[in-house]
């Protein structure tokens, strides 16, 4: 019995190791698990295969070890005349693409040749709202689950993929999930017990909701109630929650304009808003947890990292905050007793997880959007133009590597496989390897 009872421990572990099942990996820490991850590429070096895509997306991969998913928007452009008429609504930021039509779809990928196994439409839309010139229609990325794909497109609708064999099993765009994003969605979905969640925070109404995975019904939708600036404009957000358990219960964490929400999974029932004390909104980075604590970037305009204890406690407690240097897109990532983090120009922070006190801050070369991931005991970080700088964590900044791949926008966030890492472009993924 004793060898049956020791592969039964370290199957799941094994499976658990082998996936990455969501945006910033199956605890959404970033950390990439053990494997001997590739140092140095090129466009020409380490490059195990590269795969055009169809379309246009920044989502980030996922994987169950064998196959890939990745989504992705075949966009038809609206005509000059079109896109004038439309933009007469438009109330926020004039850097916007405006399409006629959309196609939004998921891509299967086979993991050792690149080839794509299945191209997937899950929706079709005309005259998409406009989304910002650094987003795109295809940005919140998927999560899998046990042979399932669940997908969130904001406003656009929410599907579940049978991974195997491609069928749709249901899909949910009613009326009643719609929102104005103004920039496009970015919100990615998460899966916790028979629920898939995502928010739904638009400039007119602002929201989180639990779809039942089974069938794509609603289980519930709470409304924000936190107080915020009467310009709707400031009202919106794109961040992804997070669930850690505190305190012997399981707490889902999300960050939407001016507060920061803590709910009950189960029911959606509201526990606690701590508000920033600073306007927040555009919320795109996801919070990171350790120590009894969650830390978050307060994102636009003016960003701050802001550390709240929780363990121990019936609400939050602010312990620290950073005030320079904060990111408004990249998430921070936390290394042991080290907190981690890049801003949009390319400041990198790293300060004392527990007390905020700062150890040294420096500049690298680049705008960011994706996410830094620890892998091997490095850190690595890429920022739009395809520059990954490799970085030893410690008491100063090390550089072991500057890698670049060219081509389109690098948005998304690495996603490592086996001993290589998934890199995705607008329209281009990459599988890297030494």
């Amino acid at each position: 019995m004793k060898p049956f009872f020791l592969v039964s421990l370290i199957l799941p572990l094994v499976a658990y190791a082998q996936s990455w099942p969501q945006w910033r990996g199956p605890d959404a820490s970033g950390h990439a698990p053990i494997a001997n991850y590739p140092k140095f590429w090129s466009s020409q070096k380490n490059i195990s295969w590269k795969t055009s895509l169809p379309g246009r997306g920044h989502s980030s991969p996922v994987h169950d070890g064998e196959n890939i998913w990745v989504t992705t928007a075949l966009e038809t452009p609206a005509s000059e005349k079109e896109k004038e008429e439309r933009l007469k609504e438009n109330k926020g930021l004039p850097t916007v693409t405006v399409l006629s039509k959309v196609s939004l779809r998921a891509l299967k990928i086979d993991a050792s040749s690149g080839k794509i196994l299945k191209n997937i439409e899950v929706f079709k839309k005309k005259q998409p709202q406009w989304v910002h010139k650094l987003n795109s229609y295809a940005s919140p990325s998927p999560y899998l689950q046990e042979d399932k794909l669940y997908l969130h497109f904001g406003a656009y609708g929410n599907a579940c993929i049978d991974s195997k064999s491609g069928d749709i099993i249901w899909k949910n765009d009613e009326k009643n999930l719609w929102v104005m994003h103004e920039n496009g969605p970015g919100s990615s979905p998460i899966v916790w017990k028979n629920l898939m969640i995502f928010h739904l925070d638009g400039s007119d109404r602002q929201s989180i909701v639990a779809l039942y995975k089974d069938n794509g019904k609603i289980a519930w939708q709470t409304e924000r109630t936190g107080e915020m600036k009467e310009n709707p404009q400031l009202q919106k957000s794109y961040s992804t929650p997070i669930i850690e358990t505190f305190n012997g219960k399981p707490i889902l964490i999300s960050c939407a304009a001016d507060w920061v929400y803590g709910y009950n999974p189960e029911n959606g029932n509201e526990l606690w808003k701590m508000r920033y004390g600073i306007l927040g909104f555009s919320n795109v980075a996801r919070p990171v947890v350790g120590h009894g604590m969650f830390y978050l970037s307060t994102c636009f305009m003016k960003s701050e990292v802001h550390a709240y204890q929780l363990e121990g406690l019936t609400e939050p407690k602010l312990v620290w905050k950073m005030t320079k240097g904060a990111p408004r897109i990249p998430s921070p990532i936390l290394v042991g007793n080290q907190l981690y983090v890049v801003n949009d120009g390319g400041i990198l922070s790293c300060v004392n997880a527990q007390t905020g006190d700062l150890n040294w801050r420096e500049r690298l070369d680049g705008e960011f959007n994706a996410s830094p991931i620890l892998a091997n005991g490095l850190l690595y970080l890429s920022d739009r133009a395809g520059k990954t700088t490799v970085i030893r964590p410690g008491k100063s900044l090390q550089i072991i590597s500057e890698n670049q791949l060219d081509g389109a926008p690098h948005m998304a966030t690495f996603a490592p496989h086996k001993n290589s890492f998934l890199i995705r472009t607008d329209n281009t993924l990459y599988r890297v390897a030494e």
